[in-house]
């Protein structure tokens, strides 16, 4: 007497349609991670208080659109220009190509577009001639990559389009906080790390192992969240201590 319940069987796969699946797997991650967002890892203090050192971000990438700089993978390909572009806003912390090594991507926060005339006086941005607003913020603690820190200034800076964010400042007049007027090209940007005197940026030229004005095409996409972090320090620590280092407030927040 049937019980009414039938035991179903799946039919054997053969291996070259186990082999089909999976390369539509790794198709689908393949195009998710080019075409939508990629995770990154913050390995240096250039963009402290916004981003930690350890800290892991997740970059979208169809705010800026696509160009070669956005494939998952470098292979060499001619520079085409980019599919959807769209011009970065002030404020907007990005993920690029570094011009110097385009295997390498680098994290920084965009003040200057094309057009644009920049200029640090006495540690102070200025965009076309408007100062960015300065306000003190207590005093927090940069770290550097060996686990070290050092005292510095905290400022919410407030540019001239109403977007406010965090910096850092360890000296009044550093070798970066004075510097000539340069006005943006067509089809680049000025990029600053919000922790002002530890920053390898645009101020720095290319030949000096900095970014120089970054061209539009070399972006990769816009930080938008702060998946996770871990404390670096902790690696001098007993491993079982380093459960620890979780950040876990910064686990899912927002870049701002």
């Amino acid at each position: 007497m049937s019980s009414g319940n039938e035991v179903v069987t799946a039919k054997p796969t053969s291996w070259r349609g186990q082999a089909v699946q999976l390369a539509a797997i790794v198709a689908v991650v393949f195009i998710a991670k080019g075409a939508l967002a990629e995770p990154f890892y913050v390995p240096s203090g250039s963009m402290e208080p916004t981003l930690l050192i350890g800290d892991a971000l997740l970059a979208s990438k169809f705010p800026y659109g696509y160009g070669t700089s956005s494939l998952p993978i470098q292979i060499s390909l001619p520079e085409s220009g980019r599919v959807f572009a769209e011009t970065p806003k002030l404020g907007d912390v990005v993920v690029f190509r570094w011009p110097g090594d385009r295997s390498q991507a680098w994290v920084k926060r965009v003040v200057g577009l094309p057009g644009d005339r920049i200029q640090m006086r006495q540690g102070q941005l200025f965009i076309n001639d408007r100062p960015a607003e300065l306000k003190p913020d207590g005093v927090g603690a940069a770290e550097d990559d060996r686990g070290g820190s050092e005292p510095a200034y905290r400022y919410v800076e407030t540019l001239p389009n109403g977007v406010s964010h965090l910096i850092f400042k360890m000296r009044d007049n550093g070798p970066l906080d004075n510097t000539p007027e340069v006005t943006v090209p067509a089809g680049h940007l000025f990029v600053l790390g919000d922790n002002r005197d530890n920053s390898a940026d645009s101020r720095v030229p290319l030949r000096a192992g900095g970014v120089g004005l970054l061209p539009i095409d070399n972006l990769i996409g816009r930080a938008d969240a702060v998946l996770g972090s871990w404390d670096l320090g902790m690696r001098g620590q007993p491993v079982w201590t380093w459960l620890s280092g979780f950040r876990l407030a910064r686990f899912f927040t927002s870049v701002q």
